[in-house]
């Protein structure tokens, strides 16, 4: 194993992860290189995993092994543990030897018991929100001190900043998906505005009217009746206009 304190390999784990929002930037799949690259070069690590909140809870995201989903479960059902805390109150726990610790009087001794003595949960900030921790877990009590506690925090750090880079990704795909539903829906009552122009020889203020009254006594969408009409008078439902692309 080599030492994230190599600028080299952090820039490279960095490197893997940004190179992996080109080809695949779905949060899960950056959440699961991300563990795997933790426990490759962050040497004392034997087993990291992501703990994030679905609905409020906490659950883990992503994992590199069995020691790393069960600790973290312990935690979740005890409310309690250093990757709980790191998730809460955003700063870095570190756990020397948990056999000695008097924190998590429930979570300790189970955790022990499935052979972990040292652990490092390191918040993952976006934005200046703590939406996740990442947590490194080690049989070996004393290993996540010093340079290896600096060369965890980097990666962290990076870490946190290729999920900032994922989010905005995601974020704008769903307010170009919304632009494209709403040009989709303007076209549609556009198109059925003229219909009932030329059926009722309206003004188009007055043809709109018309398509609103009609969404409210049937308590239905103004897009969807004006898509009826659309299909009723041309035998096939709108279409998008034509040339809209999302890239």
């Amino acid at each position: 194993m080599t030492s994230l304190a190599d600028p080299a390999v952090l820039a490279s784990a960095y490197g893997q992860l940004l190179g992996l929002l080109v080809e695949a930037p779905e949060i899960d799949a950056i959440l699961e290189k991300m563990v795997g690259l933790a426990a490759e070069v962050v040497t004392p690590a034997v087993a990291c995993g992501v703990t994030v909140r679905r609905d409020g809870q906490p659950f883990t995201a992503a994992m590199t092994g069995e020691l790393a989903a069960r600790v973290d479960q312990i935690q979740y059902v005890s409310d309690q543990g250093p990757c709980l805390d790191a998730l809460r109150h955003g700063d870095v726990v570190q756990v020397d030897d948990l056999r000695h610790e008097v924190r998590w009087d429930s979570y300790r001794p189970q955790a022990v018991a499935h052979g972990v003595r040292s652990s490092l949960s390191l918040p993952l900030t976006v934005e200046g929100e703590t939406l996740g921790a990442l947590n490194l877990y080690s049989v070996t009590p004393s290993v996540f001190g010093g340079s290896h506690r600096e060369s965890a925090e980097a990666f962290a750090d990076k870490s946190a900043a290729a999920l900032t880079v994922s989010l905005r990704q995601v974020r704008q795909a769903r307010v170009q998906n919304q632009l494209a539903e709403a040009m989709v829906s303007s076209s549609v009552i556009d198109h059925a505005i003229g219909i009932l122009m030329g059926q009722q020889r309206c003004t188009a203020t007055a043809a709109f009217d018309m398509l609103r009254k009609a969404s409210q006594h049937r308590n239905r969408k103004l897009r969807e009746i004006a898509a009826e009409l659309v299909t009723r008078v041309s035998g096939a439902p709108p279409q998008p206009r034509p040339g809209f692309r999302l890239d």
